[in-house]
């Protein structure tokens, strides 16, 4: 039977009905599941999206001297912040008139403002000054701005929207006595996404994107303990981003103290010494070139002798670290590494690697004397030594007829250790190809640590060189196509005759170790460098055995609350092969040194008797520069090591201040020692720590029982 019309259309209103029907029941049941069910979590949820976390950024922790005087501490600095989240809910025109406004009361260049505000993944974006933290965090654009500043930024809340004038923890250099130590302190700047990335995947929760990290000295070497646990603050926004006040906080942990062997008192009397004797230098004629020394460089070392602790280390040039407090311009950047500036951010004590001079003769005594040498053994010395067609002299030219060791150290004798140096050449390898072949000398240095690096807790340690057979032949081999290439065209007007006959000399045997590459490393001197803090270490093992430490700045973690949480104790890097008989001679010559030697001018008056200091001074001759200048010295308790690059002989340029420096540590006047005026109570550093008290206070260690 057939359906009519008006049934169809029925059964059509029906299923309609039921359908409509149908979503209304599953939306009354979605309605019902969402706001009774659900409705907790959601509004958990909903709440959430209005609280935002700002990270609370810890105080870094002290550095103190062994006394615990505040080498690096903080202070609190109004610091302008701009919270983009803001300032991107503004017009186009706004914003750009808000971020003038901002340029001119912190009184900086739009420009800065806006790399400032750029993520430092964006494009344009310039390490080191675009922001790497919470996109939810204001970002610094100012740091030490004027109270007043801060002030007007707070009271005209209507003309800086977004804008934050707060007191945040930066560092501050309280430089004791005067002292600098920019180079072993080192510097901070912002966390590199890089680092961050890495933090992120060791789930390293101390570091965030706006923390700050060491770069270099004992900032960086120490970093993880002293940058302290960030904390974080919730605060509560409203829909346009603007904080309406806070939801809880969790409090920032500060960092822990670095207790280091640096003595300030020692330290500032170091700096001013290295600088006055340089800037002195600088007045006085070159007799061999006949214009005023550059003095361009030096550095200066005290370190204890029966531990490697550090005691003072001076570098110069220097720079104030406190130019990268709130981040530094690329001016001042560009400055720190310019060479015309002297690069003022290397640090010549550690990196610096220069030609030893007659320095090196101690050295070269114990390995001749491990090899086949007595301490009765005599030698001429003569005014010049003939190798080949060239003659080698002694300085000035001196001559001082057949002599033992211990007058040769004395006097510095070049002619007495150049026939030794060659010596051992013409018996052990005169054939000038066989990189294998034996040399005493060369193994001796190496006994002595020279060559590597000497463990100190700082970072870009330089290890020098020993220019060894080997050594020359890599070199050779790494160049020799550079000077043939020289060598194998016509000579031009822009290369002189003696690099064009160089070059043609090294392509050909630029390979071979000859007598004259011996003579000239038995005496410091050639294509052997060192640094400033080998040299003292060296000096240091004559003095105590023979046993080589690493070096050491870091002497305890201490934790915010006193708590001494790790010591950082001297450590024995090895000792060398030298006998208690050969060192004990060493000692003894080097003492002639001080009393009738080259440095016995600068020490007339001086109470040898009751400190006797043993020292060394060095003349090094490097090819196209002025003369630099050595002293290294030591006592049972001290090595004193000073150089200045281009200052001019040894006690003629560092010798008064190597005086003066072991009078402070001393407490001598005139010739009478005063224990009481010693920069150090009790002449050596206190075994026990500084005593940090609740209130913050730092005391001085209490002396050890005697």
């Amino acid at each position: 039977m057939a359906v009519s019309g008006s049934e169809r259309s029925r059964l059509r209103l029906i299923v309609v009905q039921a359908l409509v029907l149908s979503l209304f029941v599953t939306l009354f049941a979605r309605l019902y599941y969402l706001q009774v069910v659900g409705g907790e979590g959601y509004q958990a949820q909903a709440a959430d999206q209005s609280v935002r976390d700002i990270v609370v950024q810890p105080q870094r922790g002290l550095v103190v001297d062994a006394m615990g005087r505040p080498l690096v501490a903080n202070r609190l600095s109004w610091v302008i912040a701009v919270d983009r989240s803001v300032l991107a809910k503004l017009q186009e025109d706004e914003r750009d008139q808000l971020v003038e406004r901002v340029a001119a009361v912190i009184g900086r260049k739009t420009t800065h403002v806006e790399r400032r505000l750029l993520d430092c993944g964006d494009p344009g974006a310039v390490a080191g000054t675009c922001w790497n933290g919470s996109p939810f965090q204001p970002v610094p654009v100012a740091t030490d701005v004027d109270q007043a500043v801060a002030l007007r930024v707070l009271e005209q809340p209507e003309d800086y929207p977004g804008v934050l004038a707060e007191q945040q923890h930066v560092r501050a250099y309280p430089r004791p006595h005067g002292v600098n130590l920019a180079h072993v302190l080192g510097y901070l700047s912002p966390i590199t996404e890089e680092e961050f990335d890495r933090a992120s995947e060791a789930d390293d929760r101390s570091l965030n994107g706006a923390s700050v990290v060491g770069r270099a000295g004992v900032e960086k070497q120490y970093d993880a303990w002293l940058r302290g646990m960030p904390g974080q603050r919730r605060v509560a926004v409203d829909s346009m981003g603007r904080v309406l006040g806070d939801d809880g906080e969790v409090a920032a942990t500060p960092g822990d103290t670095l207790v280091t062997s640096i003595d300030a008192k020692v330290q500032g009397v170091v700096e001013r010494e290295l600088a006055r004797s340089m800037a002195y230098q600088r007045t006085q004629v070159d007799k061999v070139t006949g214009r005023p020394y550059e003095a361009d460089a030096g550095a200066a070392v005290v370190m204890e002798t029966r531990t490697g602790r550090i005691v003072a280390m001076a570098s110069q040039p220097t720079y104030d670290p406190g130019v990268w407090v709130g981040g530094i311009s690329e001016q001042e950047l560009a400055r720190l590494y310019s060479e015309e500036a002297g690069t003022p951010l290397l640090s010549r004590a550690t990196q610096g690697q220069f030609a030893p001079g007659s320095t090196w003769k101690p050295f070269m005594t114990a390995a001749a004397l491990a090899n086949g040498y007595r301490t009765d053994s005599t030698l001429p010395c003569s005014s010049g030594f003939q190798v080949g067609n060239r003659v080698f002299k002694n300085f000035e030219s001196g001559a001082y007829g057949t002599i033992g060791f211990a007058k040769a150290l004395e006097v510095s004798c070049n002619t007495f250790f150049y026939r030794i140096g060659y010596d051992y050449w013409q018996r052990l390898g005169s054939d000038v190809a066989d990189v294998d072949a034996r040399d005493p000398l060369v193994e001796g240095a190496q006994e002595f640590g020279f060559g590597a690096e000497t463990g100190i807790d700082l970072p870009g340690e330089a290890p020098g060189r020993i220019a060894d057979r080997e050594w020359k032949r890599s070199y050779y081999e790494s160049q020799k196509d550079y000077y043939c290439g020289i060598a194998g065209k016509p000579q031009d007007a822009d290369t002189s005759d003696f690099v064009y006959r160089f070059a043609r000399e090294f392509c050909v045997e630029g390979y071979a170790y000859r007598a004259g590459d011996a003579v000239n490393f038995s005496i410091g001197q050639g294509d052997t460098i060192v640094t400033p803090l080998q040299l003292a270490r060296a000096y240091a093992s004559l003095g105590n055995g023979g046993i080589l430490w690493e070096p050491r700045i870091g002497k305890a973690i201490v934790s915010p609350d006193g708590t001494v949480l790790r010591r950082i104790p001297p450590k024995k890097q090895g000792r060398t092969k030298a006998s208690k008989q050969t060192l004990a001679y060493i000692d003894e010559a080097l003492k002639g040194v001080s009393r009738s030697g080259t440095m016995a001018w600068k020490f007339g008056g001086f109470p040898l008797d009751q400190v006797q200091v043993r020292a060394k001074t060095g003349s090094a001759e490097v090819y196209g520069k002025q003369t630099t200048g050595w002293v290294a010295s030591y006592t049972e308790d001290y090595v004193v090591v000073m150089m200045i690059s281009q200052g001019g002989t040894g006690s003629g340029s560092t010798g008064d201040s190597i005086r003066t420096i072991w009078e402070t540590l001393y407490g001598v006047e005139g010739d009478q020692v005063l224990p009481r005026k010693a920069a150090i109570p009790g002449v050596v550093a206190p075994g026990r720590l500084p005593t940090f008290q609740a209130d913050g206070t730092i005391l001085p260690p209490a002396r050890d029982k005697s």
